[in-house]
């Protein structure tokens, strides 16, 4: 009987990834998905990327600092038909230039308090105290985003995620690689150490799962300006993933 349901729960495990596959590469190769997109998908691996944080079609997943919603036009799709995506802290151009596309309709855009601002004199930026106002969500996410932060603004971030995830539920972070207590300079603002953020998030609660090289790069000598041209698209990126107890 165990050998039976083993072989059961292997065999769905294998089609929700088959799903994830189909559902990924669908969205990748969507009509009217614009060209710079496509153009970074080889260096930002995309469908690698969401597998190793788990994602199914079927979570309730939120993505924070959107952007220009690079990972928001792969992600609606995916979770259009039995998941949510919900978007939160820098969404103007999600909501001016996705949101009003067809096919994008079921992003929910969380509107908070937050006022993301970067203080007179500092380098990077703060947030004021907020709350999502969703809970038991099955994955939060972030790409490339929390080295604009100080420690007040990036433990904020954590903790309200933290907060908005159910028991069990994983939060990803990708960014650009620092050294490892290197000091501020004028080269390492977009950049932050690793375990830096391995130490904060485990300080708002969650448990380090799991790392990738998905997006390691030993070109990178992490001594540059990650827009430099000698380094733009090729910078080393931690990919961790962190769960709620």
């Amino acid at each position: 009987m165990r050998l039976i349901l083993s072989v059961l729960l292997i065999s769905l495990a294998t089609l929700a990834h088959a799903d994830i596959d189909a559902k990924v590469e669908a969205a990748l190769t969507a009509d009217g998905r614009p060209e710079a997109d496509m153009a970074r998908d080889k260096n930002r691996k995309p469908l690698e990327t969401l597998k190793f944080f788990g994602l199914t079609d079927d979570m309730r997943v939120l993505e924070l600092l959107p952007g220009g919603g690079w990972y928001t036009r792969v992600l609606a799709p995916v979770l259009a038909e039995n998941g949510k995506l919900y978007v939160a802290l820098g969404t103007r151009r999600v909501k001016e230039n996705i949101l009003p596309l067809p096919g994008f309709g079921n992003i929910e855009v969380i509107e908070t308090n937050e006022n993301t601002h970067r203080p007179e004199g500092e380098r990077l930026y703060t947030m004021d105290e907020f709350d999502f106002g969703v809970r038991d969500l099955d994955m939060v996410l972030t790409f490339r985003n929390v080295h604009n932060f100080g420690e007040e603004g990036r433990m904020l971030m954590h903790r309200e995620s933290f907060e908005a995830l159910r028991n069990g539920g994983v939060y990803g972070i990708v960014d650009h690689t620092r050294r490892h207590m290197e000091r501020d300079n004028p080269e390492n603002r977009r950049r932050i150490d690793p375990v830096l953020v391995i130490k904060e998030a485990q300080a708002a609660g969650f448990e380090f799962v799991e790392y990738s090289d998905l997006h390691f790069r030993a070109d990178d000598e992490l001594e540059y300006e990650v827009g430099r041209r000698s380094v733009s698209g090729n910078t080393d990126r931690f990919t961790f993933l962190f769960r709620k107890p």
